[in-house]
């Protein structure tokens, strides 16, 4: 009997899996059309395929896969399950994003759908409405200081601070960041296969450099592994992750006591301070590595100066 069952389980398993194989492959396709043809970052095509799954394994999950079948209807049910769970404009300007990213996918595939492109509609969000969370100096101060002695890796935590603080990288940038990849003598360092696909060459701050320096002589293993933070996983040596990164600039933000906790803010610091320094939104897009000067627009709103010389005078002041 225990084998009987033991048998229809398995059976039950494969079926199963059988099932919702060709989603599976339907959304590496999709993952490999985002790679190569968009160049978006792992993070990103992961986002958008979780999302776009959702819908295939609603709508298709014991059947092939024939976009050109889904009703505006099918669209609605699943926008409206998904939002039940968090009713947010992110959230909804996200579903639409990855929605409207697959169906174009599909329309190059031969798929006549714009009737159900039609349905997805971006809830109403502002551009440029909010200010960046940026970093006052004695914040930034306190999370560098963060990393007493008693922390298991603290020259390690303090150098990943000062790429992000300094140079303004992102967690991915910075768990890809190779030794080879710093010029020591001409104090740059370059940044290769990053979130724009292409390679960027950025001075490298005294503090950065010695920050680095004191972390690869005392406190990184002694490996061959090119990555310059490392860590040890089943006896082997790994680069870290750009999640293990999020971790250690998130925890030493909790521990200055910030009420924010997110790494990007010390992007945002980056760009701050070059804008009161007098930069130019070219000289931040081009320190940020944005792929659109758009994205460097909000960084507009610090310049106090410059929008207080173009700003109308009120009606009925003397000025």
């Amino acid at each position: 009997m225990n084998h009987t069952i033991k048998h229809r389980a398995a059976l039950g398993t494969r079926q199963s899996s059988a099932t919702t194989d060709h989603i599976v492959n339907e959304l590496n396709r999709y993952d490999a059309h985002l790679r190569d043809v968009h160049g978006l970052a792992a993070g990103t095509r992961k986002h958008c395929t979780r999302i776009v799954g959702r819908l295939l394994h609603q709508k298709f999950a014991k059947r092939p896969i024939e976009i050109a079948k889904l009703r505006p209807g099918d669209v609605r049910e699943f926008l409206a399950r998904q939002l039940d769970a968090c009713q947010t404009p992110t959230h909804a300007s996200k579903l639409a994003s990855a929605l409207r990213g697959y169906l174009r996918y599909r329309t190059t595939c031969g798929d006549q759908i714009g009737a159900v492109l039609a349905v997805i509609q971006n809830p109403v969000h502002w551009n440029l409405a909010t200010l960046p969370r940026a970093l006052t100096l004695e914040e930034a101060e306190r999370v560098l200081a963060s990393f007493p002695a008693a922390c298991r890796w603290p020259k390690r935590g303090y150098a990943i601070v000062r790429c992000a603080l300094d140079l303004g990288l992102r967690a991915g940038e910075i768990a890809h960041l190779k030794i080879n990849d710093i010029d020591w003598r001409a104090g740059t360092v370059t940044l290769k296969g990053t979130k724009s696909l292409r390679q960027d060459v950025l001075p490298l701050p005294m503090e950065t450099g010695q920050a680095l320096a004191d972390y690869l002589e005392h406190e990184r293993p002694l490996t061959t592994h090119p990555a310059v933070f490392v860590r040890k996983l089943n006896a082997q040596d790994h680069a870290i992750t750009s999640m293990a990164v999020q971790k250690v600039l998130k925890h030493a933000c909790q521990r200055a006591g910030l009420a924010h906790s997110s790494g990007h803010a010390l992007r945002h610091t980056v760009a701050c301070r070059m804008v009161e320094n007098g930069s130019s939104l070219k000289e931040v897009a081009d320190v940020l590595r944005h792929r659109s000067l758009n994205t460097t627009l909000i960084y507009a709103k610090l310049d106090t100066p410059k929008l207080a010389a173009v700003a109308l005078p009120w009606p009925g002041s003397t000025s």
